[in-house]
């Protein structure tokens, strides 16, 4: 059976973990309403995606 042969010290630990943490996911604007939305996305508060109407929003 494998057996470490010496015990991994905090430093090596952390430097092996350093790529493991969260990333905000990217925002981008709406270019009609100027809502924040994600990019790729209609935008959830107008309903536009690249300039066209795509989803019926009920403005109130």
């Amino acid at each position: 059976m494998a057996v470490p042969k010496k015990k991994t010290s905090k430093s090596r630990k952390n430097m092996r973990r350093a790529h493991d943490f969260l990333t905000p996911p990217a925002v981008a604007v709406c270019p009609q309403c100027k809502a924040p939305k994600l990019p790729h996305r209609a935008c959830g508060s107008c309903g536009t995606y690249k300039g066209k109407e795509v989803i019926k929003t009920e403005e109130v």
